[in-house]
């Protein structure tokens, strides 16, 4: 991991409640206040509609494969992806990159073709 996508907290030694839950007060609300509070948090807020459609879905490289029943090894050569990389998305380990994102939607769509595209045959005939 990047140092630069690693984020620092500090906590108040001055507040040390800071950032802690009051569960009898979070019991003690009504559904509507806790709504209400946790819009009331600026760093909590809901994502809205607009926001959401801007998010796509990481494709599932493990449902892909299994779908087409190979093997990561049988898969990974198949697709020429590297096997330590197949190992690390199934796992969660590390998320595909767009790219790596892009060919995994189009392999789920039209294996044949990737792999026609991939062995250097013209995927029209």
């Amino acid at each position: 991991m990047r140092e630069e996508n690693i984020t620092r907290v500090m906590l108040d030694p001055n507040n040390p409640s800071k950032g802690k839950t009051d569960w009898e007060e979070v019991d003690a609300m009504t559904e509507e206040e806790i709504h209400a509070a946790a819009l009331s948090d600026p760093d909590a807020q809901p994502v809205t509609p607009e926001e959401l459609e801007e998010f796509k879905p990481v494709p599932d490289a493990k449902a892909i494969r299994e779908g087409m029943n190979l093997t990561r090894k049988e898969f990974a050569f198949r697709f020429q992806l590297s096997l330590r990389m197949l190992q690390d998305w199934e796992t969660g380990r590390l998320e595909p990159d767009p790219a790596a994102k892009a060919l995994l939607r189009i392999i789920a769509h039209s294996p044949e073709l990737v792999e026609k595209v991939l062995s250097g045959q013209n995927p029209t005939h």
